[in-house]
């Protein structure tokens, strides 16, 4: 890698991956806001059932398919999780950074800490 590459450099990289996944998630959440309530703003909330959560939001297709159906609460969904990813995507970059800095003892505990979380994910079991 080229010398003048400094761990200042990664910082900055990792900074900006911070605020770019925190606006774009933004964004993205605020759009999905105004296409929900462009679409269902003027329905009346019925409080006497619970209707809870619809279905498509609960997997990535129903997700994605909603996303192109121009679904508020699908986009809201790709929101929420592009900004639950951002530190995942920061850890990611911490352990190139490591690498390219050759930086092995961090490179290792950064492959640990990324194994915690995917582990969680997939359990569903926090902490």
């Amino acid at each position: 890698m080229n010398q003048s590459f400094k761990e200042k450099d990664m910082q900055s990289i990792i900074g900006w991956i911070l605020r770019a996944g925190v606006f774009v998630s933004m964004a993205i959440v605020f759009i999905g806001g105004v296409v929900y309530i462009y679409r269902h703003g003027h329905a009346t909330a019925d409080y006497h059932t619970f209707k809870g959560v619809p279905d498509f939001v609960h997997n990535a297709s129903g997700i994605i398919n909603g996303i192109f159906t121009f679904r508020g609460r699908a986009i809201i969904q790709a929101g929420i999780i592009l900004l639950i990813a951002t530190p995942v995507i920061r850890v990611v970059f911490s352990a190139v950074g490591f690498v390219l800095e050759k930086d092995y003892l961090y490179v290792g505990i950064t492959l640990i800490v990324l194994l915690i979380i995917f582990s969680s994910m997939l359990s569903g079991h926090a902490g």
